[in-house]
């Protein structure tokens, strides 16, 4: 990909078929990124970086200061969140079939073979989690689709590398990221409600965050507490 350097920002430029300049940052190491119409002169990409230097500045910011994701190995003692706490893992050798018990509000119990490897007893652990999750979904959609006045066609579980949730707005069809079983609740519901009212709005612009505050006054609130961790433990994410 082409590079610019501007001052001591080093700028990756993409021209497309498109008829603005958009400028973005990117996680996790935040690197700039500007997207401009085919025939854009070197000079006006430069003024615009120039001039959301603080802007830019400021995101690089915010990532630098989020907490880093931790190797797991997925052996005994380890924390692993679910819903917003963290629990020790206990892991059980056992010849039955794998499985993940929640136990006592603090631990979780990871029943696999022997011989397992962490990559193993890493799937086992995923698979708990995306069940958790669907298990949710019902009730969550049963409690915000009235409100948000919007109903999907259809919802799936998948892991994202850059997104807490996606939707295709002319299917109806939408997406959550499997690492939001990790964070809590109201997180969860945050990301349900931003991808509901896409349905209404596809952009994020004022209509779509004016809809926010009336369906979720606090989703504010909710939005910074997921963007306060690098979520890239197998995935990572960053916004919806």
């Amino acid at each position: 990909m082409p590079q610019l350097q501007i001052d001591d920002l080093q700028v990756e430029v993409v021209r497309k078929n498109i008829r603005t300049l958009r400028l973005s940052v990117h996680m996790p190491d935040g690197r700039v990124r500007i997207s401009v119409p085919l025939r854009t002169p070197e000079a006006a990409i430069r003024e615009l970086v120039t001039a959301r230097r603080a802007w830019i500045q400021k995101h690089q910011t915010n990532f630098a200061a989020r907490e880093q994701p931790r190797q797991l190995a997925y052996v005994s003692g380890e924390r692993h969140a679910y819903q917003g706490q963290a629990y020790e893992l206990r892991v059980h050798p056992s010849t039955g079939p794998a499985r993940v018990v929640l136990q006592d509000q603090q631990f979780l119990d990871l029943y696999v073979r022997p011989d397992s490897t962490p990559e193993q007893r890493a799937l086992v652990l995923a698979g708990w989690y995306r069940q958790r999750l669907r298990e949710q979904l019902p009730t969550l959609l049963g409690k915000w689709q009235p409100v948000v006045g919007a109903q999907a066609s259809a919802w799936a579980i998948k892991k994202m590398k850059t997104r807490w949730g996606t939707c295709n707005i002319q299917a109806k069809r939408i997406w959550l990221n499997l690492e939001l079983i990790k964070r809590p609740l109201p997180c969860l519901e945050y990301v349900v409600v931003h991808e509901l009212t896409h349905l209404h709005e596809r952009y994020h612009n004022a209509r779509f965050w004016g809809l926010m505050d009336a369906f979720m006054p606090d989703w504010r609130q909710h939005k910074a507490e997921l963007n306060r961790v690098h979520l890239r433990n197998n995935p990572g994410a960053d916004a919806c």
